[in-house]
């Protein structure tokens, strides 16, 4: 509270005017200024089955990379990733799968950036060019990145990418409504949030023929998130460390 406001709540009560009235009125003027409140929580649900049930399909990865100006190099040492798949074993270590047949370890999951409630790479880094939105996305600030890769290192989900050359050279079909970025900058996915400003559901989930892929607000009781949450089983990665993922996985027997 600021000290006029608090000065005019010590006035009221001077001149026995109902001081907790005035107290309620500054106080929800303060609340309604804060940020976050009436924000949505953006997250996503990822439905296994239906992903795996299009094998070879990578629609929502294609859409992504081509919209954010992703570079495509020819070696994995230089590879950027927004959004990609790993083998089960790979994306869940923490889950059982000793006696998981070798078709269910070997199943591609989609991974991307988890836009983690608690996100470690937030507090590490020096120059605050990752920072959490209000609205619970983790987002990048380019022109700050420094590229000392200390999000990377703080990353549980292995989710940044750190562009070791220009990546402009090798952007397919650029385009020119996104930023490129340079040498020496860390990039990640964004849950696209220049789409959500204008209304639309990210280029992943509209692309997705599969229907494995929905995005809505946690805060929305009547959201699809929150109906496919309170419905199916769900899993998170690394939920454990207190990261607060916002992405989630639900399953049935594969």
């Amino acid at each position: 509270m600021k000290r006029r406001d608090f000065l005019k709540i010590a006035c009221f009560s001077v001149a026995g005017l109902p001081a907790r009235s005035a107290f309620d009125q500054l106080i929800g003027k303060a609340l309604a200024k804060q940020p976050g409140v009436g924000k949505p929580k953006w997250a996503m649900v990822i439905d296994i089955k239906a992903c795996v049930a299009k094998p070879g399909c990578q629609h929502c990865i294609d859409a992504c990379h081509n919209i954010h100006n992703v570079p495509t190099f020819n070696n994995p040492k230089d590879e950027i990733k927004w959004i990609w798949t790993n083998p089960y074993k790979e994306v869940f270590p923490e889950q059982t799968y000793q006696f998981s047949s070798v078709e269910v370890q070997k199943q591609p999951i989609l991974v991307l950036c988890n836009h983690c409630e608690n996100p470690p790479c937030v507090k590490v880094c020096p120059t605050k060019a990752t920072f959490k939105r209000d609205d619970g996305l983790v987002m990048m600030d380019y022109h700050r990145c420094i590229g000392c890769r200390y999000c990377m290192a703080a990353c549980p989900y292995g989710a940044r990418s750190f562009n070791w050359k220009d990546p402009r050279p090798f952007i397919k079909g650029f385009r020119q409504d996104f930023p490129t970025r340079t040498k020496g900058v860390v990039e990640k996915c964004s849950f696209c949030e220049e789409r959500l400003a204008k209304g639309l559901k990210p280029a992943c989930v509209e692309a997705c023929t599969a229907g494995a892929l929905t995005f809505g607000d946690l805060n929305e009781p009547d959201s699809q998130v929150r109906k496919l949450l309170a419905l199916r089983p769900s899993v998170r990665r690394k939920a454990h460390l207190g990261t607060e993922p916002k992405v989630f996985y639900i399953y049935e027997a594969l």
